[in-house]
């Protein structure tokens, strides 16, 4: 079994997941490949005490990249994301 700190890796900042979380009030975390919805929803109620109303999960499979200078090929890695809708007035604060 997974702990919350295994399960949630990391919060993705980019321009769109900003004007997602600003508008829509859903946040965006880099999460355990091997975890589902809900222990991804536990995770995130237990570790910043919010209530989750939707969670949206997504794989990006690895793709190929090349240093066209060494010739060197090479993969990226397998990324799950989660896209947490929050209930209305809840609100994760980011140092």
């Amino acid at each position: 079994m997974l702990n919350k700190w295994q399960i949630i890796k990391e919060a993705i900042f980019t321009e769109r997941t900003t004007s997602l979380a600003e508008e829509k009030n859903t946040f965006t975390f880099k999460v355990n490949p091997s975890a589902n919805k809900i222990q991804i929803k536990e995770a995130i109620e237990e570790a910043f005490k919010v209530k989750v109303v939707e969670i949206r999960t997504i794989v990006s499979k690895p793709k190929l990249k090349v240093d066209r200078y060494k010739g060197i090929q090479g993969r990226t890695n397998r990324v799950k994301k989660a896209m947490v809708k929050l209930a209305e007035g809840q609100k994760i604060e980011f140092a």
